[in-house]
């Protein structure tokens, strides 16, 4: 499906939890913001607290909710308190389609992978995110600091938006983006300086290395 994918490398800043972090994110010109609905995350937040981060700056960034396998309950609940631009989801892509269908919001839909077979070779939402599968013990499905195998990637060049997650920081995402060609890339547990905490400097610094990557 069509998306308008920005003029240079796309970056997401995810998991915002408080002004500093989001702050720094409209400073350095992120392309994407995300807020985590999912009570099992240490960067969950409430859709009042992601609106009051939100109204900090009109326009900027699109606002982007991640949500894991939601009922429309949930999604209906968030909407109702904070104003979103991207629904990112864990959830199969029939359940994606039928929330397509009820909120008409751009999705976004996270594919985890841990071999090349596994790369996803059509695209039925607005951007796939591919992101390393994450440990048996995990309670997340994503999040946790995990890097993919970017070997996986090479050469890989679907028709359709994607963007890679995982493990990302500012100091391996130009070697991801030179491995993989990734259009763009998302961040969340390694630009913060403690669980759900964000660092300004770990934010420009990881924009600036994004931005300048060659791939």
């Amino acid at each position: 499906m069509p998306t308008t994918e920005p003029a240079h490398r796309g970056v997401k800043i995810c998991g915002l939890t408080e002004a500093a972090g989001f702050d720094a994110c409209i400073e350095h010109g992120a392309d994407w913001v995300g807020f985590v609905f999912f009570e099992r995350s240490p960067r969950n937040i409430s859709p009042v607290q992601a609106q009051q981060l939100s109204a900090r700056h009109k326009g900027g960034p699109k606002r982007v909710g991640l949500f894991v396998r939601p009922d429309d309950e949930t999604l209906e609940r968030v909407l109702n308190g904070v104003s979103l631009d991207v629904l990112q989801l864990y959830a199969t892509a029939e359940r994606a389609q039928a929330i397509k269908a009820r909120f008409g919001l751009p999705l976004w839909l996270s594919q985890p992978v841990s071999s090349r077979a596994e790369l996803p070779t059509t695209c039925t939402v607005e951007r796939i995110l591919i992101e390393p599968k994450p440990p048996a013990q995990a309670t997340r499905p994503g999040g946790n600091a995990q890097k993919l195998d970017w070997g996986l990637l090479s050469g890989w060049q679907p028709n359709f938006a994607w963007m890679l997650a995982g493990g990302l920081n500012p100091a391996n995402v130009a070697h991801a983006i030179a491995q993989t060609g990734a259009p763009a890339v998302d961040v969340s547990s390694g630009v913060e300086s403690a669980p759900g905490i964000k660092s300004p400097q770990a934010i420009a610094t990881f924009i600036t290395q994004a931005r300048g990557a060659a791939g």
